[in-house]
């Protein structure tokens, strides 16, 4: 024992000499393990106390008294976690008039039922407005945090000061200024209960709101020239981005036409005009101006330019670069030459940086911030007959995403087997029919799509993925890539935004891993706990172990008696399963036999004395002088004795001490011989043996009254004093024990009575022939008596007929 730890024993036994003493809490002698519980409400939890002052009246835990224990310095509680006020303190009574108790801190807690998303401002419109969030029925609230994040950035944190131990629903408020730039953003709200990095972690309950801002129209350039030659069709665009969407008016040089469309088709145009598009919603209005430009007797160049002096039919121009790609508001520069030589003058046609007539032989469209969507600058050359001809070139304007992100389309978590659709929206990109969305789990390309949208100018998209979850996807990165691939004349590297990832939360139905079919541990010491098995599942399992339907808890020490089929049932909200485990327990050896052991002799060296013990403990015999004993193969009378049994496995050594008593059958030591003695000779006859247990010895004579029996220790000796011709005859003495009996006889003889000897014989034989006649004639006579009586004849009924006859006892008729 560490001194520290002595130390304070040695306080505390000071203690408990004085009388109504408190109990400083450095010397409790009291542990909880564990000394916090923090589970759900309407769960188990299992305490244990641990006393390390071994003397004490009582222990036991205040809700359980009737399960007070003198002896123990460890008991468990078990509690049904149903009570929000629930407590439990465990008492340890020193003497009876000092108590040391410990209080275990138990924190309930209930996962909030669900959140609940709205806005205070309806509409939204672009200026400032407040959601709020409730979270229903949630304990402890001390310990709920709440955040809100827009498009998964986290940007507000709230927590609470409410101590109430039951649940309550509490709200939180976030205030945003949005503009229309924040159109389609996603604000969830999480509440979560956070206790600690060592305490539980109860899933996240949230809600999503996409916010939907109004905002009047606004067009991206409110003024457009349009090149084109006589008897051309063209569609007008009124582009106008508004949220609800706008209705559309046009005009004709300030003449009002009946066109409210936002494309106006215009065909046949053959003389310059301005047109104008109004856009209108409930927040405002807003024009554009379009101003058509007709040129006349134009040859039109192939789309692609020649260098070198070419045929009237072909528009000498050369264009460089012919085509250009450049990202929205970046500068962009093509120059425009001719190999002409009766080129008169040449210049661009642009509705943004367009230039005046100029001299040959090139000029040069420059625009260092181009923000037009719809611009196709035109190259003209006029040669000295008057005619003129353009070339185009081909201008692509990109814009990457606003913004990309990754929610989910499906509402709730994913389930193991259950299609599940992601959405990655992919806000204002430009041009669509350049756009490829790739999808990505990890480092793994997971799918991809493209789309046929022909619109030049920024649009949202969306790209769903269509995922049949696993329990593998779960934790998963999911991320969206929005790719713009604008050809060999595009950037070297392809523009790409790509979203936050996505954590994929799957559920899926609990099994066990790793846990074997069979184990063994050392009883006190192997728990549950200690298996290799690990519970999988989402949401997490509830594990609970079964012993002959007996629930056990996993940190409970067990022994031998427990041996045998585990059964561990595990649940969550999708299913239940259960595995088994076979397990054994080892433990060091024990004699359970008595001190002292019987065998016959020669019989086969088995005892019932083995030792029991897991392994099986080898056992070796030990004499007392401190040799070995080996064990015959069969019991001899040199085998009895004192013996130490020692059993040994590699859990301990057990010893026991042995009495071991070899019976054997009796044996006559050196014996008797016939005698013979003249008459009035005194004679002995001695009788003596050898046996385990001890023989009883008995002689077996005809009694005269001058032969007597005496005994000497374990001899029998048979005394004649005066023999005379009566004493002649044979003696038998037989000894007898338990194992068995054995017999010897000696005969006594008279000196020159041999021939009376005789006589006498032949006269007993004569006297029993007689005895054994006169037996036969006493049962002859009897049997002829029965014979006799008096008979009646009766006279037969009918001839031929005949009545046997028949007596009685006593002679009367029958």
């Amino acid at each position: 024992m560490p001194p520290l730890r002595m130390l304070h024993l040695l306080m505390l036994m000071a203690l408990l000499c004085g009388a109504d003493a408190t109990c400083p809490e450095e010397y409790n002698p009291l542990v909880l393990d564990p000394p916090e519980v923090i589970e759900e409400y309407g769960s188990e939890a299992w305490v244990n106390c641990t006393s390390s002052f071994e003397d004490h009246n009582s222990m036991y835990w205040s809700n359980e008294e009737s399960g007070k224990t003198v002896d123990d310095t460890f008991i468990h509680w078990i509690g049904n976690l149903s009570d929000w006020n629930v407590t439990a303190t465990c008492i340890i009574e020193m003497n009876d008039s000092f108590v040391c108790s410990k209080d275990l801190k138990i924190t309930l807690y209930k996962n909030p039922d669900k959140v609940t998303l709205f806005s205070l401002n309806n509409p939204v419109v672009e200026r400032e407005f407040v959601l709020q969030c409730d979270v229903h029925d949630a304990a402890p609230v001390q310990n709920l945090t709440v955040k809100w994040y827009k498009d998964n950035e986290m940007i507000k944190t709230d927590s609470f000061l409410n101590t109430s131990k039951t649940p309550v629903t509490e709200s939180s408020h976030l205030t945003v200024n949005v503009s229309r730039g924040d159109n389609g953003a996603e604000i969830r709200c999480e509440a979560q209960l956070d206790f600690g990095p060592n305490g539980p972690k109860p899933p996240p309950v949230s809600e999503t709101k996409v916010i939907s801002v109004q905002y009047a129209p606004e067009f991206g350039n409110n003024s457009l020239d349009v090149y084109l030659t006589e008897g051309d069709d063209v569609t007008l665009s009124c582009d106008a981005e508004a949220n609800p969407p706008p209705h559309f008016h046009w005009t004709r040089d300030g003449v009002n036409m009946m066109e409210n469309t936002k494309n106006l088709n215009v065909t046949q145009v053959n003389v310059s005009a301005e047109y104008t598009c109004t856009a209108s919603n409930y927040l405002g209005r807003t024009n554009k101006s379009i101003s058509i430009h007709v040129i006349k007797e134009v040859m039109r160049a192939p789309a692609v330019p020649v260098t070198t002096a070419v045929p009237p039919t072909v528009c000498p121009l050369t264009l460089t670069p012919g085509e250009v790609v450049v990202r929205f508001g970046d500068r962009a520069s093509v120059n425009c030459s001719t190999s002409a030589l009766d080129a008169v003058g040449m210049g661009w046609e642009a509705s943004v940086n367009g230039s005046r007539f100029e001299e040959p032989p090139s000029v040069t469209w420059t625009v260092e911030n181009l923000q037009a969507w719809s611009i196709k600058p035109k190259c003209y050359v006029t040669l000295r007959n008057n005619h003129q001809c353009f070339t185009v070139p081909n201008i692509t304007l990109y814009k990457t995403p606003d913004a990309v992100s990754v929610s989910a389309e499906t509402p709730g978590p994913m389930v193991e087997g259950v299609q599940h659709l992601l959405r990655c929206d992919i806000i204002s990109v430009a041009p669509v029919r350049n756009l490829r969305v790739t999808w990505t789990m990890g480092e793994e390309n997971y799918g991809e799509e493209v789309f046929n949208d022909t619109s030049e100018t920024p649009v949202n998209k969306t790209s769903l993925l269509r995922v049949t979850p696993t329990r593998d996807h779960n934790g998963k990165l999911f991320k969206c890539n929005a790719e713009l691939h604008l050809g060999p004349k595009g950037p070297a590297t392809v523009p790409t935004m790509s979203s936050k990832p996505y954590t994929a939360v799957v559920h899926y139905k609990p099994r066990m891993q790793d846990c074997p079919s069979t184990s063994t541990g050392v009883e006190h010491y192997f728990r549950l706990e200690m298996l290799s098995c690990k519970a999988d599942g989402n949401p997490p399992p509830t594990v609970h172990w079964y012993h002959e339907g007996q629930l056990i808890h996993p940190s409970e020490p067990l022994s031998r008696a427990h041996s045998g089929k585990y059964t561990a049932v595990l649940s969550n909200e999708l299913s239940s399963t259960n595995t088994s485990v076979d397990i054994t327990f080892e433990y060091g050896p024990s004699f359970t036999c008595g001190d002292r052991y019987e065998v016959m002799e020669n019989g086969k060296a088995r005892m019932e004395c083995e030792p029991e013990g897991i392994p099986a403990p080898i056992m070796t015999w030990w004499m007392m002088d401190g040799a070995v004993k080996v064990p015959p193969q069969r019991w001899t009378r040199r085998d009895s004795g004192k013996y130490v049994l020692r059993a040994t496995n590699q859990h301990g050594t057990a010893n026991h001490t042995l009495d071991l008593d070899v019976l054997f059958a009796p044996e006559f030591k050196e014996g008797n011989h016939s005698q013979e003695v003249t008459p009035g000779q005194d004679v002995t006859f001695a009788c003596s043996a050898e046996g385990n247990p001890v023989p009883e010895i008995k002689w077996q004579f005809s009694p005269v009254e001058n032969a007597r029996e005496t005994t000497r220790g374990r001899q029998k000796d048979v005394s004649v004093t005066g023999a005379t011709s009566t004493n002649a005859g044979v003696y038998i003495c037989v000894a007898t024990n338990r194992v068995g009996s054995v017999s010897r006889s000696v005969t006594l003889m008279m000196k020159g009575k041999r021939g009376r000897l005789n006589s006498n014989f032949w006269w007993y034989l004569i006297v029993c022939l007689l005895a054994l006649l006169l037996i036969f004639v006493v049962i002859t006579l009897c049997k002829r008596r029965k014979k006799h009586g008096q008979y009646s004849f009766i006279p037969p009924a009918k001839e031929g007929s005949g009545i046997p006859l028949t007596t009685t006892s006593g002679g009367d008729k029958a």
